[in-house]
Order: C-alpha cells, then structure tokens, then sequence
C-alpha cells in the first residue's frame, strides 16, 4: 500500500493548519494509508512543542523513519551522487517507496533525489 510521506515543508504547512494538507493527511488515514517522515524532517520543523500543538498531534499518527548510522551513510552516498547536501531531502527520497506520494514545498529538489535513489513517487507541493 502505498504511503503519504512528508518532508519538513508538509510538517510544517501542517503544524501551520493547512486546510489542504490536513484535508489530505486525513483523507490518508480514513483510508488506512500511512503517513511518513524522516526524524531528519522533524528536526526541521520542531521547534517548541508547547506552540506546536497541531505538529504533536500529527506526528503521533505518522511513521517516523530514523536516521540511523546506515541510513546516514545511505544519505551520504545519495547526496554525493547528486552533489547537494540536504540531509533531511536525502533521508525522505530514502524513506519514500515506489507508488507514494511524498508531500513536500521544495518539488524540484526531491524530484532530483527520488531519481537518483530510483524511487518512483508521485510529488504533492505545499
């Protein structure tokens, strides 16, 4: 099944209260679809959990994939490959499967890295 799988950018339009974007994360999960991120793409859009309470409660849905010590390197040797340095980009296009949807405000970006890492996702801007 395929997943609904956000970047720092879709976290954030969420923790903002996206009408879009929430529509959508709950489309996804009535529909048992999951939604995922990287610990990477958290970092970026945690900041103070006492003001982000939309973001808390979102993420307590979500699949969150860590940025483990193979993961990391994985994320190195994509970045070389496409010589950009975004780890948090890098760890999403990793995370993504064939068949998902990765929502995310930087489309150009990640659609250089799914390439690269030979991900074929459908992307969603913010």
């Amino acid at each position: 099944m395929a997943a609904l799988v956000f970047d720092a950018g879709g976290l954030i339009a969420l923790d903002r209260g996206s009408r879009e974007i929430g529509a959508l994360l709950a489309v996804a999960t009535e529909s048992g679809i999951d939604a995922v991120t990287s610990s990477a793409c958290v970092a970026q859009a945690w900041r103070d959990p006492a003001r982000q309470a939309r973001l808390t409660h979102a993420l307590a849905g979500f699949l969150e994939r860590p940025l483990d010590p193979a993961a990391a390197r994985d994320c190195g040797r994509l970045l070389a490959a496409v010589r950009t340095s975004d780890i948090a980009d890098a760890a999403l296009a990793l995370a993504a499967q064939d068949g998902d949807t990765v929502v995310t405000s930087d489309p150009k970006d990640i659609e250089h890295l799914l390439r690269a890492a030979d991900r074929r996702a459908y992307v969603h801007r913010v």
